[in-house]
């Protein structure tokens, strides 16, 4: 058999879903919506895909180039939208005929649907299924031979006889056409109602008055048959495929601990023994390799978290976490952030386009921006990089083995040397050598008796009587004598000629424990 053409019949309108975003571009779990029976008919490996669009043309740039597209000029039904295609459609060729807005058929049952097809020599192949309760679906009127004969349509009371309702069977939407016999069949179809619209499942009696072969082949899930009218049908297919990618990673080694609280979009990746807590979600490219924890509470999209690794309560955005590494509670990493084996971004920390080494620690409320940072180096709580001057993004260096004590400024551009150590709440505005400490910041000076004298000062402002301050002073009241301040500080500061403390008495630098 020659790979079939599959055409994607896409041109609706999509009035129902009240939005400005074409209904196929909606996303769904990751993609959008058009993206999902693209991909399907791609690996049931069509020979050709045709998108058939409106004269809008919103479709071609969410698609491949290798994607055709036909253009269906006004809404007027499917087989309209099929003889628009008519140009990519060979005499001999194999049509498969699918719904846009049916995303979830799977490519199996594309290539059992064109297998039956074939095998039956038929001119046309109506994809059903077995409904419990086909309400709302087009029933399958069959012969005495079994061949299908019709559809009947069961939008308007009166469309369908008692009989014809008792029918379980049901149209899905999807069929398989022998070229030629198509092209012949959709020149005979005629309107139905006064806007003259064109349904595609009228050419099954015009096969069958021809003598030609008009088949079934059913389908066993129902939910790949599930159409999207509105937003409501968007959510219900959403579950669906929700359903199917949990089941597809938890059946492949993966422990998704609770699926009706986690949500994983169609393209992220989980190795064997990866955990996926509650409340997580995992968008875009992200992936996660063996023995990896992710959440509770996580949000990852397009992050890459190595082996062992353990990310909790946090947000992660274009970030790559390395094996064994810890993140969170309360972590957001940015675009271009990498966490090497081993380090840790913990509690409140933010993490932008930063290079953390192995074994290296962020532990708690810190901002990193723009910054390198060596093996084994400690940022102690409250560093902050001052990355942004108004106009221009700086760098920071921080070597290896470093230390950097609690409520650092780290003012860019500006490096610290491998071992090199800062005092507790420096501003760091240059370089600093290897193994040296940076003491930036004022000397601290104690004022004796002041906790006394400001004791008798509020004291004493208390027992004076109430003022209106509205009311003027009298001519001849003098004003209150001022409070007596504390002593001027030259007085507590030693004589012009002391030295300073040597700098082995600096206050040792002090830093939170990792």
């Amino acid at each position: 058999m020659s790979a079939p053409v599959v055409l994607i019949l896409a041109a609706g309108e999509g009035t129902r879903m009240r939005s400005a975003t074409p209904k196929l571009l909606h996303p769904l779990c990751g993609r959008p919506m058009i993206a999902w029976p693209l991909s399907a008919a791609r690996d049931a490996g069509a020979g050709r895909i045709v998108v058939v669009d409106g004269p809008a043309r919103r479709l071609e740039g969410a698609v491949e180039p290798e994607v055709m597209f036909a253009v269906q000029e006004q809404p007027l039904g499917t087989a309209d939208a099929v003889k628009a295609a008519a140009p990519q459609i060979a005499p001999d060729s194999t049509v498969i005929v699918l719904c846009g807005d049916v995303p979830l058929v799977t490519p199996e049952t594309i290539r059992a649907l064109a297998d039956a097809h074939t095998r039956s020599g038929a001119a046309a192949t109506m994809a059903t299924m077995t409904l419990a309760d086909p309400a709302g679906y087009g029933r399958v009127v069959r012969g005495a031979d079994g061949a299908v004969e019709r559809v009947v349509e069961t939008k308007a009371p009166g469309d369908a006889t008692a009989a014809e309702l008792e029918i379980r069977e049901v149209n899905t939407g999807i069929y398989a056409f022998a070229g030629g016999p198509l092209l012949d069949a959709l020149a005979a179809v005629r309107g139905h109602n006064v806007q003259g619209e064109l349904y595609l499942p009228d050419v099954l009696p015009i096969l069958r008055a021809r003598g030609l072969g008009v088949g079934a082949h059913e389908i066993a899930d129902a939910g790949e048959t599930v159409g999207v009218n509105d937003r409501v049908g968007l959510a219900a297919v959403r579950a669906l495929a929700q359903r199917r990618i949990h089941e597809r990673h938890m059946l492949a080694g993966v422990t998704i601990v609770d699926p009706a609280c986690t949500v994983i979009d169609v393209d992220v990746e989980l190795a064997p023994d990866a955990v996926v807590a509650p409340f997580t979600s995992l968008h875009g490219a992200t992936r996660v390799a063996r023995e990896a924890t992710i959440g509770p509470h996580s949000t990852l999209i397009d992050a890459r978290v190595g082996e062992a690794a353990a990310v909790v309560h946090s947000y992660l955005t274009g970030a790559e976490v390395g094996p064994r590494v810890t993140v969170g509670p309360f972590a957001y990493l940015r675009p271009g952030t990498i966490l090497r084996e081993g380090a840790k971004a913990g509690t409140f920390v933010e993490i932008k386009n930063s290079d953390v080494g192995a074994g290296a620690k962020v532990p708690h409320l810190s901002y990193i921006g723009d910054t390198s940072i060596g093996e084994r180096t400690n940022i102690g709580a409250g560093t902050i990089t001052a990355n942004y001057d108004g106009s221009n993004k700086h760098r920071t260096e921080i070597g290896a083995g470093a230390f950097v004590s609690v409520d650092t400024a780290l003012v860019a551009p500006v490096s610290l040397g491998d071992g090199a150590y800062t005092g507790a709440g420096s501003v760091i505005t240059d370089d600093v050598p290897p193994g040296a400490l940076a003491v930036a910041r004022a000397r601290q000076r104690n004022v004796p008796g002041y906790a006394d004298r400001r004791k008798q000062r509020d004291q004493s402002r208390r027992a004076q009587p109430a003022v209106d301050e509205n009311m003027p002073p009298a001519p001849d009241a003098k004003p209150p004598a001022p409070d007596a301040e504390p002593p001027a500080p030259d007085a507590e500061r030693p004589a012009p000629d002391a030295e300073p403390p040597a700098p082995d008495a600096e206050p040792s630098p002090s830093a939170s424990q990792p």
